[in-house]
Order: C-alpha cells, then sequence, then structure tokens
C-alpha cells in the first residue's frame, strides 16, 4: 500500500412538465446556493470520501449510499474501463448499489472497488445471497498514469477502504483530491499543453423537495467550455504556455492528424467520470435514462467529448426518498445542467502542480 494522504468531504404532459420546471426554478432559488455548497452529499443517505495518494498525484473517490440505490450507467467514451457495469442494465437482476468508485491509475485503479467491498461487508451491507452478502459495488478508472513520474503508484484496495472510512455528509472536497488528484485536461495538442482539472460537485433542490446533484473527475482530452458564456475555461495552451488556443477553432479548421493531432498511444490518456444522483423514487430504466441524459451536460461543457480516447462514464443514482412529483424529464435535465457546472467547478478549483498549470495560473485569465 502507498502511503496515502486522507482528504474527506464525499408521467407528465408536456405542459405541466413546463409549467414544474418554471415554478420550481423560480421558487427553488433560496436554496439552491446551500444545496450548492454540499454537492453531491446534498442527497440524504449518500456520503463521499477521497483518498489522495501522495507519492504522485492520484488517488480515489468513492460514494457511499449504505441503505443502498437504484443504480444506472451510461457510458459513451470509446476508451472506458470500468467494472460491475453489466448488472446496472434494467433487465438484470441486482436492483440496488451500495457505492460507486471512481479512480485514478487506469486499469490498476479498479483494485480500489475491493477495499469498498471489504469496507461494506464488516458493516453486512450487500445484495443478500444466502450464505452471505455481497456488496455491489460499480466502478470505473481514468487515465493518470502519465501525471507525476510514477507510473507504479496508483490507487490500491487499501486506499478504497480508507476513501470509504474517510466518507461523510459534509460539502463535497473539490479540485486536486481523489480521483481528480492527477486529472488534466487540453490534451489535444499534446500533453506539454495541457492543464490541471480535478474533481467538481453540483447539486440544486426545488421548493418541491427534489433532489438531483452531480460529482465529476474530469480528465478530458477537450477544452472545458462555460456553457453559460461559451468562453474556454481551461484546454490547451498556446505556445507560450499563457494563454489558450480554443481548439473548437482548429477542429473547424480540418485539424488532421498528420497535422499535429497525438497518436493513439499519446492520446489515450483521458475519461471523464460522473456520479448523478435524486432523492427521487425512480426504477431502473427510469435511472439509467438519467445517466443518458446526464452526458449532455459533457457534451455542453466539453469539447470534443466521447471521443476514441476518452472513456467517458456516467453512473447514476436514485434513493427513494421522495415520492412527490418529478419525472425523468425533469431529473435528467437537471442533472444534464449540474454535469456541465460540476465540469466547470473542478477546473476553477484545481491546483497546478509542476507541467500543468490550473486556470489561476494563466497570466491572460
Amino acid at each position: 500500500m502507498q502511503p496515502c494522504h486522507r482528504s474527506s468531504r464525499a408521467t407528465f404532459s408536456v405542459v405541466r412538465i413546463a409549467g414544474l420546471i418554471a415554478l420550481n426554478t423560480v421558487a427553488a432559488a433560496p436554496t439552491a446556493s446551500a444545496r450548492q455548497a454540499e454537492g453531491l452529499t446534498a442527497i440524504p443517505g449518500i456520503r463521499v470520501g477521497h483518498f489522495t495518494l501522495s507519492e504522485r498525484p492520484t488517488g480515489c473517490t468513492v460514494v457511499l449510499v449504505e441503505r443502498g440505490a437504484v443504480g444506472g450507467v451510461d457510458v459513451r467514451g470509446a476508451a472506458p474501463g470500468t467494472r460491475e457495469t453489466d448488472l446496472l442494465a434494467p433487465m438484470n437482476t441486482v436492483q440496488q448499489v451500495h457505492a460507486v468508485v471512481l479512480s485514478g491509475g487506469s486499469a490498476f485503479g479498479l483494485a480500489a472497488a475491493d477495499g469498498v467491498m471489504r469496507y461494506l461487508e464488516a458493516r453486512q451491507i450487500g445484495f443478500d445471497v444466502g450464505v452471505a452478502r455481497v456488496p455491489i459495488v460499480p466502478a470505473a478508472i481514468l487515465f493518470d498514469l502519465d501525471v507525476g513520474g510514477r507510473p507504479d503508484v496508483r490507487p490500491t484496495a487499501e486506499c478504497g477502504y480508507r476513501a470509504a472510512e474517510a466518507a461523510t455528509t459534509g460539502p463535497v472536497a473539490e479540485g486536486n483530491v481523489g480521483a481528480g488528484a492527477g486529472a488534466t485536461v487540453g490534451k489535444l495538442l499534446g500533453g506539454g499543453r495541457a492543464m490541471k482539472a480535478g474533481i467538481g460537485s453540483a447539486a440544486r433542490e426545488l421548493a418541491s423537495g427534489l433532489i438531483v446533484a452531480a460529482l465529476v473527475a474530469v480528465n478530458a482530452i477537450g477544452d472545458v467550455i462555460d456553457p453559460s458564456s461559451g468562453e474556454v475555461v481551461a484546454g490547451a495552451r498556446t505556445e507560450d504556455g499563457q494563454g489558450l488556443v480554443d481548439v473548437r477553432n482548429v477542429i473547424r479548421g480540418g485539424f488532421t492528424s498528420s497535422g499535429g493531432f497525438p497518436s493513439n498511444n499519446e492520446s489515450g490518456r483521458n475519461t471523464t467520470l460522473a456520479v448523478v444522483a435524486t432523492n427521487a423514487l425512480l426504477d431502473k430504466a427510469q435511472i439509467n435514462k438519467v445517466a443518458q441524459m446526464a452526458h449532455d451536460g459533457l457534451a455542453r461543457a466539453i469539447f470534443p467529448a466521447h471521443t476514441p480516447w476518452d472513456g467517458d462514464v456516467i453512473f447514476s443514482l436514485a434513493t427513494g426518498d421522495y415520492e412527490g412529483e418529478g419525472g425523468v424529464l425533469l431529473i435528467g435535465a437537471l442533472a444534464a445542467d449540474l454535469v456541465a457546472e460540476a465540469v466547470v467547478r473542478a477546473v476553477r478549483a484545481a491546483e497546478g502542480i509542476p507541467g500543468y498549470p490550473a486556470v489561476r495560473d494563466l497570466t491572460s485569465r
């Protein structure tokens, strides 16, 4: 086990839906800021814990739902690394999950889920199979082995266990923590012009009591765009390292691999991971649809997204504490909004490390 540094923080008609959205958008304003400060832990029953390794920037993030939650997933990137995603399909038997793990370390980092299973098993939490309770812990990884010069350092099962131990209902820590510790963005023109990213989280509570939240570990090959302004927040830097290129213009100009795109080997080092959650009562088919809709948030805030060199994955959770009106359309639309917001928060909260400056480090910003 590598020494770790602990860090915790964790069917309407169309007309009726439109009316509900408008009503709640106005009425929810007083509570939105409070829930925003909490992030994913704004959902009762969810705890979030990070563990960050000390030898190089990498780590894991654990989302605990020990009472169980209906889970879904949608994998859009072409280079994913995942565990236990098949069981989340609506036609499959298991109905609830007990944790979700996001980890750095490429495929090696999937080991972190073993530690979370051990943590939950010790508390007799899991799917009852008669002779034992088997914790259901889906997981996904991002590639950060090239950050920090020590590819042999990656999250282990013990890191996952300690992240679960550290999980709290307090505000989610953002920036260079957990799965976001080694996360970077803007690698389309080569890693030497990339920037530091990290973890971001956002939440919204409506006046009705419906809560939707998101947590994102941003490690994209593309740039991060603020959907509210259309401006690049972080991404591929200019040759002097102090400005931003805006790869939207590069791609629209017909830039090809022969003109400078990194090779497959150089650029397969990405993947943005997210967990979206709601307190609504949804079944597996519905929560899977929420995961699908939430990917719109990645497409709004990252350009390009879902590429051959990103393994973008979004998990979704429904705790079922809220049985009021809501519906998949409303929840999915809010989830997409919050994913985009969390992406932007992740790069703004990040701190620069050697070779990867953060937004705050650019003199032209």
